[in-house]
This record gives structure tokens, C-alpha cells and sequence, in this order.
């Protein structure tokens, strides 16, 4: 079975690229033969679009919180809240939002998920540190562009499935410690030891989602070596999809929510077979 895991960016360029980790899966074992980087949006489209097989893990929210959508009256229906959101300019967004927690008390400004929770991710609707609204925008709008089945939520090509991955949830089953940052004086021999470490976890077999990771060697220095943890950040969302594939409706709680969506392996990854 084929496997990808996409580290996304609501900014690609050449220097924060969306990065793809390619891989097949055979049993428990992951093996990860290529990492693709797409410096623009036409080459990372070009590729979405491509008729293959895979199942994927994208590194943004799929969907919003419910409570912040019902009370901005958007639509309850998810390609037709991608639409929406899409259509908006980003500044809007943003003051969209601003103005939602603007409203509300210290200690509650934004609206969670329930997946929040389980999978310890930020709130969908932050548009700092990290982005994560800009990044819903750009890249649900464009897995409905591409056609592909967004699992849960949208019916589209069924070689071609679509989760929602969050890679820290992979990465925390190791280490509670930092392991990357986009700064390079942030790039610490400690951070790259947390990496070291998370990749040895998932080649022998002492990762609780049970998957087994396979790389070269020369790709397996570049998951270490990178400080910015692109190329790593995109195979441990190709190990959540490895982990979802082996499961009945991907490891998802169904029905879903069509507005709030489910991240891959939240509240199951510690579970192992």
C-alpha cells in the first residue's frame, strides 16, 4: 500500500517548501524511499492532482470548531465551509477571528476542537504561532480542488484518501523534549539528539502506534540533520497514515463531525497491537 505524509505550509517556498514523504507499507513496516519538495503552489498542486493510489496524512486542520462556526452562522456542511473560508481575503479571516476572541473572556479566547484535546494540537482558528488558520484555508480548499476523498467528510476518488495528521502527536510518543525550530540558531545538538532519538523509536519497533520505519541512509541523516524537521515532520505524518491504513475506517471516530474533523491517531496512539 502506498503511503504519504505531507508537511504543510501555508507559504511554500523554496525555503519552507511543502514537503511529501513517499513511502509503502507492508504490514507493520513503513519503508520511506523518497522525500519531494514543493516550492510553489503549481508544483504541489501538479503532484495532488496526479491519478495514484495512496492513503495520506496532511499536516493542517481539516475543519473548524463548531462553536466558532455556529456562531459566525457559516455553513455547517464541509465543502461547503472550505468554499467559504476559501473565498475569503486572509486578512478578513484573521479579523474574523480576532474579533470571535476578542469577545470572549481571558483564558477562553479561542474555540478548540474536541480532537484538540486528545491530539494536543492548537486551535484550528490561530492565525499566529503557529498559523493553523491560514493553513486550514490553503490546504482544504486545495484536497477539494484535487478530488480526493477527504475520509469522513468528503466523498472523492477512493484510490486517493485523505487524514488529517498532526505530527507532533507521532513525535510526543518519544520525547516530550523540542525537536526542531525554523530558526537556525534554535537548531540545538539537543534538538537534534530528540529527532535522533524519535527516528531509532520508529526503526526498532518501540513506538506505540506499532509502525516500523525503514529509510536509506542517506535520507535517514537528512530526517536528523535537518534542523527545521520538514523532511521528518512529513514521515511522521506518512506513520500516521501507516497507522490509520491498518485500522477499520482509518482509526476515526464515525460519524465524524462535518464541521470539526478528527486527527489521525488522537486519542489511539497509544494503543498498539
Amino acid at each position: 500500500m502506498n503511503i504519504i505524509g505531507v508537511d504543510f505550509t501555508s507559504a511554500p517556498r523554496r525555503a519552507k517548501p511543502v514537503t511529501v514523504a513517499h513511502g509503502r507499507l507492508d504490514g507493520k513496516l513503513l519503508e520511506v524511499t523518497r522525500v519531494a519538495a514543493y516550492p510553489d503552489w503549481a508544483s504541489y498542486e501538479a503532484w495532488l492532482a496526479q491519478p495514484d493510489e495512496w492513503v495520506g496524512a496532511f499536516d493542517f486542520p481539516f475543519g473548524l470548531s463548531r462553536e466558532l462556526v455556529e456562531q459566525l452562522g457559516w455553513p455547517k456542511e464541509w465543502a461547503a465551509l472550505v468554499r467559504h473560508c476559501a473565498a475569503l481575503p486572509r486578512a478578513q479571516l484573521r479579523a474574523t477571528f480576532k474579533a470571535f476572541c476578542d469577545a470572549r473572556p481571558a483564558g477562553g479566547k479561542f474555540a478548540h476542537r474536541v480532537t484538540d484535546g486528545p491530539a494536543g494540537s492548537s486551535p484550528s482558528m490561530k492565525w499566529v504561532n503557529p498559523p493553523v488558520a491560514y493553513m486550514f484555508q490553503e490546504g482544504t480548499r486545495r484536497l477539494l480542488d484535487a478530488g480526493v476523498t477527504v475520509f469522513g467528510l468528503h466523498p472523492g476518488d477512493p484510490r486517493r484518501i485523505a487524514l488529517e495528521g498532526y505530527p507532533g502527536l507521532v513525535a510526543r510518543a518519544v520525547t516530550r523534549d523540542s525537536y526542531k525550530s525554523d530558526e537556525r540558531a534554535k537548531q540545538t545538538p539537543a534538538r537534534r539528539q530528540a529527532r535522533e532519538r524519535i527516528v531509532l523509536a520508529l526503526e526498532q519497533d518501540r513506538h506505540p502506534m506499532g509502525i516500523v520505519l525503514r529509510v536509506e541512509a542517506a535520507l535517514r541523516g537528512d530526517l536528523i540533520d535537518d534542523g527545521s524537521a520538514d523532511r521528518l515532520d512529513a514521515v511522521l505524518c506518512a506513520v500516521a497514515a501507516a497507522w490509520a491504513a491498518r485500522r477499520p475506517h482509518y482509526g476515526l471516530p464515525l460519524p465524524l463531525d462535518p464541521v470539526e474533523g478528527w486527527t489521525a491517531g488522537a486519542a489511539h496512539a497509544g494503543l498498539k497491537e
